[in-house]
């Protein structure tokens, strides 16, 4: 099998602005993303100034970017009127099994971004745009889930990394009116996290500090090739170790935390582990995977159910000062890219995933294992 002409485009999504201590929590919608009927390699995103230059974690910090499809009536854009959804929007999620609108994306990280391979290796690819699948009329839209917290002039940098309330300043009555994950009132109890982290809200600024704002945008690099026969098609899967799954007769039900808090140290255990069992419908051979993890992740691993490794996901943390090597903060993650057939997940079997942080006070946060599955290999048909 020949390899194909692998295509690249760079790309800046619309710019938005942050001034010390400010969140953008927001979405950016009708993306700039490649035409027709294709096959995504990588997806790589860098958090850039109005000049181009990378910016580093510890002046703005990139909690995660969420790259995520749905389908509109052709000619229609979302951001017309977001009261009108005739024509759409539909989301269209990844394959993993998180309950709702929880963690829909197809690709997204955080601070790991700059450092974390994405790379598809030859002949899979993520395929998108096929009019087979698509409904006459409509097409394929792409937009950008964000969190981007200004930390210049902060109290507590760290902690407002972690959307820790207390370094907030919440609108009044904040726990009586904002809503959870579920839908009902925020408990007192919620310590940190994205709701705490919300669009416009601000952390706490050493008295006197002043910078002004300035505005932002995500630089991406998509590489593709033209679809064909000779491409194998790969499913993508979010798990998160915080899905606490129950069944109702035949049913399996999911319940998605996406995020979670470490409570106090515990000094007789340096580290704090978090791991959800969870049922995959449709198995298939596993190609890649990683991990979206927060400062102090130790690892993430996924473990097939008889207790093999399948995937480890290990941090590298940053040395200095430049972006990209920021001193304490995670800078990538490693990715897996097991031997051509060497693992496979069965119809039905049960993966367990389990994040490892240390066991100190953390909020917000996240253990989110990513990975790509074909149906079939190469050689086979």
């Amino acid at each position: 099998m020949s390899r194909k002409i692998i295509h690249s485009a760079k790309y800046v999504s619309e710019k938005f602005e942050v001034g010390p201590g400010e969140v953008a929590n927001r979405a950016l919608v009708d993306i700039e993303f490649p035409n027709g009927h294709i096959g995504v390699k990588s997806f790589d995103v860098d958090l850039i100034d109005e000049q181009g230059n990378s910016i580093p974690l510890y002046e703005t910090y990139f909690h995660h970017w969420f790259a995520v499809k749905y389908i509109v009536a052709k000619g229609k854009n979302m951001s017309d009127d977001p009261n009108d959804h005739t024509g759409g929007p539909v989301y269209k999620r990844n394959d993993g099994t998180c309950n709702g609108g929880i963690l829909p994306l197809y690709w997204g990280l955080g601070s790991e971004s700059r450092g974390t391979i994405s790379n598809l290796p030859h002949p899979f690819a993520v395929e998108l745009g096929n009019p087979a699948n698509i409904t006459e009329g409509w097409e394929e839209r792409w937009l950008f889930s964000l969190m981007v917290i200004d930390t210049r002039g902060t109290k507590d940098r760290k902690s407002c990394t972690e959307c820790r309330c207390d370094q907030f300043n919440l609108p009044e009555n904040f726990y009586n009116v904002t809503p959870d994950i579920h839908g009902k009132p925020l408990s007192p109890e919620y310590k940190g996290g994205v709701f705490c982290c919300q669009n416009g809200f601000q952390c706490k600024l050493e008295e006197g500090f002043q910078a002004p704002r300035r505005k932002l945008a995500l630089r991406y690099k998509i590489t593709w090739v033209d679809w064909d026969q000779d491409h194998i098609p790969v499913r993508f899967y979010v798990l998160d170790s915080t899905d606490r799954v129950r069944t109702n007769g035949s049913e399996t039900i999911h319940d998605c935390l996406a995020e979670y808090t470490i409570p106090e140290n515990n000094i007789n255990d340096p580290f704090h582990v978090q791991k959800a069992n969870i049922p995959i419908e449709k198995g298939g051979y596993l190609i890649y995977g990683t991990a979206h993890m927060h400062t102090g992740v130790v690892n993430a691993t996924l473990y097939g159910q008889d207790g093999r490794t399948l995937c480890t996901s290990t941090p590298r943390y940053g040395t200095g000062t430049k972006a990209g090597n920021e001193k304490g903060y995670v800078i990538e993650m490693s990715v897996c890219y097991p031997k051509e057939g060497s693992i496979k997940i069965k119809d039905g079997e049960i993966v367990t995933v389990e994040s490892r942080y240390k066991n100190e006070f953390i909020t917000g946060a996240m253990g989110h294992m990513y990975f790509y599955l074909a149906d079939r290999l190469p050689h086979t048909t």
